[in-house]
């Protein structure tokens, strides 16, 4: 499932990358890596760049110059479809599912499995419910039943859903964009806990988050971002949460860090 690092090459690894709207220039010659089975905190204030970095790396945007690698090969994404045949997944903050539909429908979305019938192919809703509750057990998400309406969860049960389905279905990266906003303790919780099982099973995670407490409990490494550039990279072991929150705040690097030397993406 992840990139082989042992020569170093990263999972993703964008370079110079730049993005102008217009008379903006919204990303300046930013990099930005991910290795094999690292959760990287992507961080910035509100305007720095992150949003439209991650669009870039979704095939939303085209980056107006600079060069995408996807395990040491370049890539052209021009579309999510690009991005999802890469095996990257985004879960966005307000979920792709539909909540009229049962969790095993939302589940298989796309990829239901069917059984034929005479001359008819019907959904197997026996096998997918089966599967989707396994494959959610295996990760450690318990679900009362799998033919319940996912408009009937919460906002942290749809979450491990969608993170459920993502890695289930094989996907290298996972993009969780806010995946905490809005949760309760208890929520959020499970949903951290969710992200390293991931990390477990063999994925690359990018954590966007403006909850600083939040992605330093699960990120192996922090990347902030200041007006689309970026202010740098560092491990969690070697730097505080509140030296993280300042430098999202301030974009400055405090002068006991620049000592430190470079982190390795």
């Amino acid at each position: 499932m992840s990139a082989d690092t042992s020569n170093g090459t990263p999972l993703v690894d964008m370079r110079d990358i730049v993005k102008i709207f217009g008379t903006i220039n919204v990303l300046r010659s930013l990099d930005f890596q991910v290795n094999s089975q690292e959760i990287v905190g992507l961080l910035g204030d509100n305007g720095a760049g992150k949003s439209t970095l991650i669009k870039i790396l979704t095939g939303v945007y085209t980056p107006t110059s600079g060069q995408i690698y996807f395990e040491g090969k370049p890539v052209t994404i021009n579309s999510p479809q690009d991005a999802r045949h890469l095996g990257i997944e985004t879960v966005y903050q307000d979920l792709a599912l539909v909540p009229l539909m049962s969790i095993a429908r939302n589940f298989w979305l796309g990829q239901e499995i069917t059984r034929r019938i005479g001359p008819l192919n019907v959904l197997d809703k026996e096998e997918m419910g089966n599967r989707t509750r396994q494959a959610l057990l295996d990760i450690g998400i318990h679900i009362r039943n799998a033919d319940e309406p996912v408009g009937s969860l919460s906002g942290g049960e749809r979450q491990s859903i969608a993170i459920g389905r993502a890695v289930y279905f094989g996907k290298k990266l996972l993009i969780l964009d806010e995946p905490t906003s809005a949760l309760s303790v208890g929520e959020t919780a499970k949903v951290l806990e969710y992200t390293r099982a991931a990390k477990e099973r063999g994925m690359s995670v990018i954590f966007i988050s403006h909850n600083i407490g939040h992605v330093h409990k699960v990120a192996d490494r922090f990347t902030i971002i200041s007006h689309g550039q970026k202010v740098g990279d560092f491990r969690k072991e070697e730097v505080s949460e509140l030296e993280v929150a300042n430098m999202v705040m301030t974009g400055e690097v405090p002068e006991r860090l620049q000592l430190i030397p470079k982190a390795e993406a």
